[in-house]
């Protein structure tokens, strides 16, 4: 079978699992509270340029979306977050559970857009009985979205506007930041990320770590942060395996070189697709294709590869989603095109 239903299929990069095993014996405190941890954090802080930012390890992205959202929101408040949002749909109510709504915002291709911020709190305030509501009380995005599309720096920075010209905290959700960081179409870095948002995590499960997410509060974490994620279930005792992890990724620009094959591969996923007359839902430059293909062809296609289902396109065609990342190889992206 060939493999491009998610980018998380593989175990991890060899470079960690090398670091892994050369560590595996060495005694190490608990709780994130090791070497490694410390190391990771400091080169995380390094490569978004704030020497005083807060930087937490958590074990995966749903936890992570949960304990961040739910740490920045008062009790009466919910999240704004585009309809497709991950938190909105892929996330079984994982928001809800901890008390809080999720406030859907019309999207397109997955991103949500400044006016449509500013409309939606005008329109609250305005509205008598918004003391009986869910306040707004945070914006919550994705880079790339749930359609591989990016954000551009200058929609970053109108987002970044109308959030602090309301006091809502501006939060992304990075699980595949490392395949936007190394698009050569994005012209936003990690330290523009930085400087816009008030919070944000760095997906290390899908880009090449065996799992976790490094959360980043940019001007200093909520009260009582570190506790909040042990309550949650977020906390490993090893934390170590977390801090190893990402100051693996964060040496000698490796999240970045892992981010590339995704793309690279991609590319070439998309040419091919696109040489049998195939069409696609969506132009997303990241690792994420949607492809238009007959039902028929889904059918023979699915014995010998497994992708994502994505929607239904009409009575004859399906929307499947073929995902690369730091592990395809491009002798798998040719057996795919010999197959179709």
């Amino acid at each position: 079978m060939l493999h491009f239903v998610n980018d998380y299929s593989e175990g991890c990069c060899k470079q960690i699992l090398d670091r892994l095993i050369e560590t595996n014996w060495q005694p190490e405190s608990g709780y994130g509270f090791d070497s490694f941890t410390a190391s990771a954090r400091e080169r995380i802080r390094a490569a978004i340029g704030n020497p005083s930012a807060d930087v937490f390890f958590l074990v995966g992205g749903t936890q992570t979306n949960k304990v961040v959202i739910d740490s920045l929101l008062l009790p009466y408040e919910g999240v704004l977050a585009a309809s497709s949002g991950h938190v909105a749909l892929h996330e079984a109510g994982a928001i809800e559970h901890s008390g809080h709504k999720v406030l859907p915002i019309a999207q397109k291709e997955g991103k949500i857009t400044a006016a449509a911020i500013e409309a939606y709190v005008k329109d609250f305030y305005a509205d008598p009985t918004y003391p009986h509501m869910v306040h707004p009380g945070m914006v919550y995005i994705s880079h790339p979205t749930e359609y591989g599309t990016l954000y551009t720096k200058a929609e970053l920075a109108a987002l970044s506007e109308v959030c602090r010209a309301h006091s809502l905290p501006l939060y992304l959700d990075g699980a595949r930041l490392g395949y936007a960081l190394a698009t050569p179409e994005s012209d936003v870095s990690l330290r523009d990320i930085a400087a816009l948002t008030d919070a944000f995590y760095i997906g290390g499960t899908k880009v090449g770590a065996l799992m976790g997410e490094a959360v980043v509060f940019v001007k200093g974490a909520p009260k009582g942060f570190f506790t909040r994620v042990k309550q949650n279930g977020a906390l490993l005792a090893k934390g170590r395996l977390l801090g190893l992890q990402f100051d693996t990724l964060f040496t000698d620009d490796l999240y970045i070189r892992l981010g590339e094959n995704g793309i690279r591969t991609a590319r070439r996923l998309r040419e091919i697709f696109r040489a049998h007359g195939y069409r696609f839902l969506i132009d997303s430059p990241t690792n994420q294709t949607f492809v238009i293909l007959d039902n028929e062809t889904v059918k023979r296609l699915s014995e010998r590869v497994r992708f994502d289902y994505w929607e239904k396109y009409d009575e004859g065609h399906t929307v499947v989603r073929f995902c690369t990342s730091f592990a395809t190889s491009m002798e798998a992206v040719e057996a795919l095109d010999a197959l179709i």
